[in-house]
């Protein structure tokens, strides 16, 4: 059995612009979504991109675990500071949520 060819058949270019190429620094696609009156800027960060931190979900104050695929969102206007990390989930479900986290009794606050 011969292996598997990683290349795309022929010669010159796969089709793709040069545009199509330009990708954030740390994997993903960024796209621009409308979210309370303002508009964000919403990165989908890849699980092998999200290697060496953790960090806490503003939508369900849980922690997202260092290798998970999640969501980083920040207001256009707003700087470096004003970036949170969200699970997608959390952030698909961002309308649907109200603007208090509610826990059970017996959760633990962190």
């Amino acid at each position: 059995m011969s292996p598997r060819r990683n290349r795309p058949k022929g010669s010159g270019s796969s089709g793709r612009s040069a545009e199509d190429d330009e990708q954030p620094r740390f994997g993903g696609r960024q796209t621009t979504e409308s979210w309370r009156g303002e508009e964000w800027s919403v990165r989908h960060v890849a699980g092998a991109a999200a290697e060496g931190k953790t960090y806490r979900c503003p939508g369900c104050d849980q922690v997202i675990p260092s290798g998970v695929p999640h969501v980083v969102a920040w207001p256009e206007h707003a700087g470096v500071d004003d970036r949170r990390h969200w699970h997608r989930a959390c952030w698909n479900a961002k309308d649907r949520r109200t603007t208090r986290v509610q826990r059970s009794r017996n959760a633990p606050r962190y």
